[in-house]
């Protein structure tokens, strides 16, 4: 399967757009027949295995999240015990959707936010039905945009619509990721799933935020990239634009410069990674030059694995 996945481009689309909706139709329709049977039971989606209301204590296994030890049984029997988690009747997922101006960049056919808005509707798809209900927070850096969680299919694509059409922030304006963390944290939500989509470009003043939201909420990053936001190409000299600030800068791609790039943005995703599993979240990566659909059902297929080993031991 190509890269593209069937994946429409909402460059400049509208909320009045027929052609927007469209698009949005037709991903809905690839997501369903490609993630369709993909997952059963849990509501948590994309989060297999714990939910939110306490059930039944079990022996610590290794692995297990600390936060939910039960002191009083581990007390009592002088064995490690932990609270298992059962899902709730309906889930409220609440995404925060950083959609900062580097957000529309894409070295190819498809910029980051095309990217983020597929992940999304992915994971709409996944946890939708049985009343379950979506909200999201969207922040550019100069607005927030605050869709309150409902259910339904019309809210479904109208919250889609949002994430595509949300302008870009005023030019010099950066994002502002931790502004939209903090607005889903206050004022208190019910506990669910809190989805962060970005491409955590920039500098990472929103870890303290997050590990609030991580100890109230299940927590799952998305994590859209583009390949010049990792490597930069072999071709001599060239321009770069910071699709923030604006700021251009002319350098010569030499092996040397082309390697201490690739260097830090390896230390820099890692630091993105430790950050949400210091919080308790795993991180979903997804590039505008691979399969996404294939990468979500990877990552899908690789939690449900740890997770069935972990009750195996």
């Amino acid at each position: 399967m190509s890269a593209d996945s069937g994946l429409p481009s909402f460059h400049d689309g509208t909320l009045s757009d027929p052609a927007l909706t469209a698009a949005l139709k037709s991903l809905e329709l690839t997501v369903r027949r490609k993630l369709d049977g993909v997952l059963q039971g849990e509501h948590l989606g994309l989060i297999p295995g714990p939910g939110s209301e306490p059930g039944e204590a079990r022996p610590y296994q290794p692995g297990d999240d600390i936060r939910r030890m039960e002191w009083s049984v581990t007390a009592r029997t002088s064995t490690p015990h932990v609270r298992q988690m059962i899902a709730d009747r309906e889930l409220e997922t609440w995404f925060v959707v950083d959609a900062s101006a580097s957000l529309d960049f894409g070295s190819g056919t498809r910029t980051k936010r095309d990217l983020a808005v597929a992940a999304c509707a992915a994971i709409v798809h996944l946890t939708a039905g049985g009343g379950n209900r979506h909200g999201a927070i969207i922040v550019t850096g100069d607005d927030i945009v605050r869709l309150p969680a409902r259910s339904g299919r019309a809210h479904d694509r109208a919250l889609l619509k949002a994430v595509a059409t949300t302008h870009r922030s005023n030019p010099g304006v950066r994002g502002d990721l931790d502004a939209g963390l903090e607005a889903l944290r206050r004022p208190m939500r019910r506990r669910g799933l809190a989805v962060v989509v970005s491409d955590f470009l920039g500098p990472i003043d929103w870890d303290r935020s997050l590990r609030a939201i991580g100890a109230h909420h299940e927590l799952l990053g998305v994590e859209v990239l583009d390949p010049r936001d990792v490597e930069l190409p072999d071709v001599g000299q060239l321009t770069l634009r910071d699709a923030e600030s604006g700021e251009m800068l002319d350098v010569d791609a030499t092996p040397r410069l082309r390697a201490d790039y690739s260097a830090a943005a390896a230390e820099h995703r890692g630091r993105v990674q430790r950050a949400f599993r210091s919080s308790g979240g795993p991180v979903l990566s997804l590039r505008t030059d691979r399969d996404w659909l294939s990468d979500t059902v990877r990552f899908v297929g690789e939690r449900r694995r740890g997770m069935a080993a972990g009750v195996a031991r």
